[in-house]
Parts: structure tokens; C-alpha cells; sequence
């Protein structure tokens, strides 16, 4: 995840104030949680954490996933030869880029499509790459960092929604085509607080951030490219996990994302999603909005009246398989799952 500006227009921040009045309160318009009345959810597979987690582990193993490293090709490499393995069809979308520090990358978005031929369809963004300098780490802020949760455990929550979507016969199978959109180049960007003495070349010229996804929504692959929905996950696999509900996903993406929150509550993961409102973030979901595509963001972040937006592990070496957890990427796949079974 790009360090995040928390937008808090006066609409928000009056939110804000409601909400730390009564902390413990739902919102009055989110007060149905889903739990008592809702009828009974539909029959879907089952999400293994257990699998997510050794796909993070994956990812992890071949190294920081750095635009222009060997450990960032072969990752890619090994994503396109997974989702093939599992019988989607596979697109890729190179792209050249400078960053904030004026370094030419050479970086690719990975498209994996299920059930390509429907005409319903849902989207399942993540970003594969990992952020080069771990500038909020007190001793290591030039160290590359593994990216376990900030940016693996979103792919690895794909993969094996991938994976399971495989092995179902069509009478079982969810009636959309599910995307897998895999962006690059998300995590290489200018952070004001950390890097105050370096020049932004991209100041004034554009977001430094989430450059594949900006690439994307400029160039929809595929062409003409449309859902009805996307999910972008984001710092989805760390202990103690908490989402709450960003303000411009409640903007874009409202009953998508009243539907995945009620449903994480009758699945019994209302510790995970919280029926708690948030500002802005700028994130991927800002550039997939504008594509067309009304976008969510499921995103790890800390309460409202924290002294930091998010945990401790977040641009830092601390970010590794140690903060991992099978229990936060179970609740996120298993509900998305299930959320496709829903209508």
C-alpha cells in the first residue's frame, strides 16, 4: 500500500466527530448488519487460508518484488503461470514508467479472467510490487522490504479464489466471470513525511503513486473493459487486521460494499470488517473508479482516533511472513467468495 493521504472534507470530518461521540454505535443507515433478518446465505466454496497463506509465502520467497529486479520478473512469471495453470485466460500489459526519483521501470499489469465469456463480471484488484525502501522503518529506511501483507496476502487472496474457482463443475460454479487484476508499479512513490529531503520529479505532473493502475484506467485491458463491480485488496493478511469503510468506496461502490460487509457479518467476521466509517484514502481504487468501474477498498487501517492511519508493520522490514495471519486472509477470501454467490 502507497502511503496514504486521508482526505477529510467538513462532511467527513462531521462524520468523524459523530462517530468518536459514540464510538461503539453503528451508524444509523448501516444499523441492519445483516445478522438477524438477512436470509440464509447461499451455498459456496470453501477459501483456505491455509493456501493463501503458502501463496504468500511464494511471493515472499522470491525476494522483494521491485520494478526492474529479477525477483520482480520471475514473480510475474510465476503469477502468469499459475493463473494459466488454472485454466483462466491470462493477459498481460507491459508498461514503461518513470518514478518520483526519475527511474525508468519496466513494469506489467496481469489480467486473469474466469469465466471469460460471461457477460456479468466482477473485478479483484490487488497490486504485486513492492514499495523499494522501507522509509518508515526506524533503522533500515533504504532496505527493500518484503511486502508479506502489502501487496502479497491481496494476491494470494486472488490466487486462490482462482484456484478454488477451478475446480468447480459449472453447475457450482458463481454466475459472473470473475477478473483477477493484478496492477504493478502501486508502491513506488514520493512519501512528504519520510523522504522530505528528495526531490518529487513528478511534482505537477501527476500521482506518483499507483502507476499501474493509472496505466490501466487508461488503456482498459480488455478493450472497452467493464464490470459491475471491483474489490481492490490491499494489506489484507496481517494479525489484528481492521477494514473499514473508506469514504470514496462508500461514495462509488455503496451496495457492493454494504453487501461484503453484511455478508462478513453472517459469516461471523464482524471483528474484521467493522461497520465503521473513514475518510478518503488515495489508494488504486481512485484511478479504477475513474476507469469506469465503481471500486471498493478493502484496506488495513487503524481506528479513527489513532495517533497513525495504519499498523506498525506498514513501509517497514517489519512487513514479513511473521505479521501473517491464515485467520485475517480466511475472513477476507471466504467472504468475497461468498459474496459472488449473492445477488
Amino acid at each position: 500500500m502507497k502511503f496514504a493521504t486521508l482526505h477529510l472534507p467538513l462532511a467527513a470530518l462531521a462524520g468523524l466527530l459523530f462517530l468518536t461521540g459514540c464510538p461503539d454505535k453503528k451508524p444509523a443507515e448501516t444499523a441492519d448488519s445483516g445478522t438477524s433478518a438477512a436470509p440464509k446465505l447461499p451455498k459456496a466454496p470453501v477459501f483456505s487460508g491455509d493456501s493463501a497463506y503458502a501463496f504468500t509465502a511464494k511471493q515472499v520467497a522470491f525476494g522483494p518484488r521491485v520494478p526492474n529486479s529479477k525477483a520482480h520478473v520471475a514473480t510475474g512469471d510465476w503469477l502468469v503461470a499459475k493463473f494459466k495453470g488454472y485454466g483462466l485466460k491470462v493477459l498481460e500489459q507491459p508498461f514503461q514508467a518513470m518514478t518520483f526519483d526519475g527511474t525508468n521501470i519496466r513494469a506489467r499489469n496481469i489480467i486473469a479472467q474466469y469465466q471469460p465469456a460471461a457477460v456479468r463480471r466482477v473485478a479483484i484488484f490487488s497490486h504485486w510490487d513492492t514499495r523499494p525502501f522501507a522509509d518508515n522503518d526506524k533503522a533500515k529506511k533504504n532496505a527493500p522490504l518484503d511486502g508479506a501483507s502489502d501487496g502479497a496476502s491481496g494476491v494470494a487472496v486472488a490466487l486462490e479464489m482462482a484456484r478454488i474457482f477451478s475446480q468447480l463443475p459449472d453447475s457450482l460454479a458463481p454466475n459472473v466471470g470473475v477478473d483477477f487484476i493484478l496492477v504493478d508499479a502501486e508502491d513506488w512513490g514520493y512519501d512528504a513525511g519520510t523522504q522530505a529531503k528528495l526531490k518529487n520529479q513528478l511534482d505537477g505532473s501527476g500521482d506518483s503513486w499507483c502507476l499501474g493502475s493509472q496505466y490501466w484506467a487508461k488503456h482498459l485491458l480488455p478493450a472497452g473493459y467493464k464490470a459491475e463491480y471491483g474489490v481492490l485488496l490491499d494489506m489484507v493478511g496481517a494479525k489484528n487486521a481492521r477494514f473499514s469503510r473508506e469514504e470514496l468506496s462508500r461514495e462509488k461502490a455503496r451496495g457492493p460494499l454494504d453487501k461484503i460487509w453484511n455478508v462478513a457479518a453472517q459469516l461471523g467476521y464482524s471483528d474484521y470488517f467493522l461497520f465503521r466509517d473513514m475518510g478518503g484514502l488515495t489508494d488504486d481504487h481512485v484511478y479504477l473508479n475513474q476507469s469506469g468501474v465503481p471500486t471498493l477498498d478493502i484496506i488495513d487501517t487503524l481506528p479513527y482516533d489513532s495517533p497513525q492511519l495504519f499498523q506498525d508493520y506498514h513501509h517497514t522490514t517489519q512487513d514479513n511472513m511473521s505479521i501473517i495471519d491464515r485467520k485475517t486472509l480466511k475472513a477476507v477470501g471466504q467472504t468475497l467468495t461468498q459474496a459472488l454467490y449473492v445477488n
